[in-house]
């Protein structure tokens, strides 16, 4: 079940890659997120401005109901708080691998999903995000459970790395 995809944007020229999974199966076994592309794009995630060119490469219908926006709005994010750092910087520190997945973890993510597999940059990708558990440690250390309003910024930034902190 292999499907070849081909991906022409603003920030790959002729980029393909094969889907080698079925959507939504066959995850590292280290790799739990709890929430999809599509919830997370629906919940709001990166001020709505991360996927609004549509990329040819998604389901359409994880866009139907998506908050996307052409620029930044953090009344767009769950929490309705910025928790995003620019693209810039997520270049200076290396946290893009440009031949792949030029927008970053959340692409990646969304690729994974569909079913792509890259072992090495995959297990890299999965490492960053089993990093971003220290969050869940601190909100749980910190936060009355269910308290929606503390640490809010930590919590749209989980969101963004498919934890789902409103349980939290």
């Amino acid at each position: 079940m292999k499907k070849h995809i081909t991906v022409t944007d603003t920030f790959q020229k002729n980029y393909m890659y094969v889907l080698t999974e079925p959507m939504g199966k066959n995850f590292d076994p280290e790799f739990t997120p709890d929430l999809t592309p599509k919830q997370m794009l629906q919940l709001g995630v990166f001020g709505g401005e991360y996927f609004a060119d549509k990329p040819s490469d998604l389901p359409e219908s994880w866009l139907k109901n998506a908050k996307l926006s052409t620029e930044y709005n953090a009344e767009l994010n769950f929490f309705k708080v910025k928790a995003s750092q620019p693209r810039s910087i997520w270049l200076e520190k290396g946290w893009i691998n440009e031949e792949h997945d030029p927008k970053g973890w959340f692409q990646w993510y969304c690729r994974y999903y569909m079913g792509r597999r890259i072992a090495e940059y995959d297990a890299w990708q999965i490492q960053r995000w089993k990093n971003m558990r220290r969050h869940i440690a601190q909100l749980q250390k910190t936060c009355q459970k269910g308290d929606l309003n503390c640490r809010p910024v930590q919590r749209q930034a989980l969101l963004h790395w498919a934890y789902d902190s409103r349980k939290l």
